[in-house]
């Protein structure tokens, strides 16, 4: 009995410490206004988790916009769950993965009416929240030049969040925005032969 309250003594002491930080840490945030954040890597989950927040904004009752850059070749399942929104403005874009396409120019051409859609939307103060998904590839394989981005974040309305997603971005990327994920791929079911699937992957 002795030792159990021993124990928990000292889980009750190592949790009271715990609280004082994290209480320290909260009271240390004041500023108020939007983030911008990046989730790439290789990993899965990076549109995943944007959707996500995107679900918490509705949540919310914000107003939301979703450009995607690369997916206008196929229907996913969040573009069919998501569209139907009052609250959701979203925009497909593009015509495919760049290996499916084989037609640079038009990656190009598609790639350039997508940010015009996104420029647009990040100068409007109505939107809570924005996600370019798959952007990163814009800049990976030069369709699009990133300085208008990183200028559309840098002036975008001051309580607007803005969430980016991809592969291999640019360090010009990581650097301009507030947080930033790095999404690995430590282990994924299609290496090992396992079949694409709707609700799991689109």
């Amino acid at each position: 009995m002795a030792t159990d309250r021993n124990s928990e003594e000292k889980h009750l002491k190592r949790m009271k410490a715990v609280k004082e930080k994290q209480d320290q840490k909260i009271a240390a945030a004041t500023e108020v206004r939007g983030v911008s954040i990046l989730l790439a890597g290789p990993g899965k989950g990076k549109s995943s988790s944007a959707f996500g927040m995107l679900a918490r904004s509705l949540g919310h009752g914000h107003k939301v916009a979703v450009v995607q850059f690369l997916k206008g070749a196929m229907s996913t399942g969040e573009e069919k769950f998501f569209n139907s929104h009052d609250n959701v403005d979203w925009y497909t874009m593009g015509d495919g993965f760049t290996w499916e396409t084989q037609n640079r120019q038009n990656d190009i051409d598609s790639a350039q009416k997508a940010w015009d859609k996104a420029a647009e939307l990040m100068a409007d103060e109505k939107y809570n929240l924005i996600i370019l998904d798959e952007i990163t590839y814009m800049f990976k394989y030069e369709y699009l030049q990133i300085q208008p981005t990183l200028d559309a974040l840098k002036n975008r309305p001051k309580n607007m969040n803005v969430v980016l997603t991809g592969r291999g971005p640019k360090q010009e990327l990581i650097d301009a925005v507030d947080t930033y994920s790095l999404i690995l791929a430590e282990k994924h079911a299609f290496k090992d032969g396992v079949k694409a699937q709707a609700g799991i992957e689109w």
